[in-house]
């Protein structure tokens, strides 16, 4: 048995009942990939699907331009954003930062990675959001290694950030910190969150059975969760689903960055089990998983 110490989770604050959807933040998602060899979209807009379905009042999603018409339809409900790209798909890095410029002032939080693939202008896109440090900024997915190859990287974060890795893309993490930890074993699997997030100076949500959060000062572990969650996509929702918390929560003095990015962990653990009670443990589809979001924060509430 592990003699470390865990924070207990924070209660979900109550929804105000009199908001409108600036009371309960906007999230930008930038992600997608338009360029070979492959061609994605689907990690970005489930981040935005897991972002409004944790409460987010409006979801902004930057894509490449050629994948603009066909986020709207996944998604109608998201705002999208269509980013300038070369004659190849490749994003043009100076002008999709133009573009994300003028959106920032209405934006309350970022997620930045789903699906983005790993381009150098991609890279160079993902800096310069770690970079500017505006709002609280969620590095999920390619990002992290996108981040993680650039060389002193660390020198650039600034203000609020959250990376959300799974122990792949944690061991990258900690080899370009020159950390020796190990990401997979239960047992040290939280000294190594809270070594990462102490070197970062951010917030590190280390995915896998039993996540563990960490702010490099506090610690959560998520007991909640199955192998339902075990799907493509689910890391997505989950990072729509802090981006959620930080949108409405961030300014509320009892809530701080660690403990928010932990309680939408365990809202995403909560979801997978109410999908594995229906289901069993096999067979879910990320989005699946976003739609049973609100039943669980629901739930929540009503034992608080």
């Amino acid at each position: 048995m592990t003699a470390f110490a865990f924070e207990p989770l924070p209660a979900l604050p109550a929804r105000i009942a009199d908001g409108h959807k600036g009371s309960f933040g906007t999230v930008l998602v930038v992600g997608g990939c338009a360029h070979q060899p492959r061609r994605m979209l689907g990690g970005a807009m489930l981040a935005a699907r897991g972002a409004l379905r944790a409460g987010a009042g409006r979801a902004i999603v930057a894509v490449p331009e050629s994948l603009a018409a066909e986020a709207l339809v996944i998604l109608p409900e998201a705002t999208v954003i269509a980013l300038a790209t070369d004659a190849h798909g490749e994003l043009l890095a100076s002008a999709a930062a133009e573009a994300l410029d003028a959106v920032m002032a209405e934006v309350s939080v970022v997620v930045v990675g789903p699906a983005m693939g790993r381009s150098v202008s991609a890279g160079q896109l993902v800096m310069r959001l770690v970079a500017l440090g505006e709002k609280p900024l969620i590095i999920d997915a390619d990002a992290i290694r996108l981040f993680a190859s650039h060389i002193d990287s660390v020198r650039d974060v600034r203000g609020t950030v959250v990376f959300t890795p799974h122990p792949g893309e944690a061991r990258d993490l900690a080899q370009a910190l020159s950390l020796s930890v190990d990401c997979v074993d239960p047992a040290a699997r939280p000294c190594a969150a809270l070594a990462l997030a102490q070197r970062l100076g951010a917030v590190v949500v280390l995915k896998g059975a039993g996540t563990v959060t960490s702010d490099g000062l506090r610690t959560w572990r998520c007991d909640a969760g199955n192998a339902a969650l075990a799907t493509g996509g689910s890391g997505d929702v989950l990072s729509g689903v802090v981006a959620a918390m930080f949108g409405q929560f961030q300014r509320n003095p009892s809530m701080c960055a660690g403990g928010l990015s932990a309680l939408a962990v365990e809202i995403h653990a909560r979801a997978g089990d109410l999908w594995r009670d229906a289901h069993g443990d096999s067979g879910a589809l990320a989005h699946e998983i976003a739609d049973l979001v609100p039943d669980v924060m629901r739930a929540i509430r009503a034992r608080d």
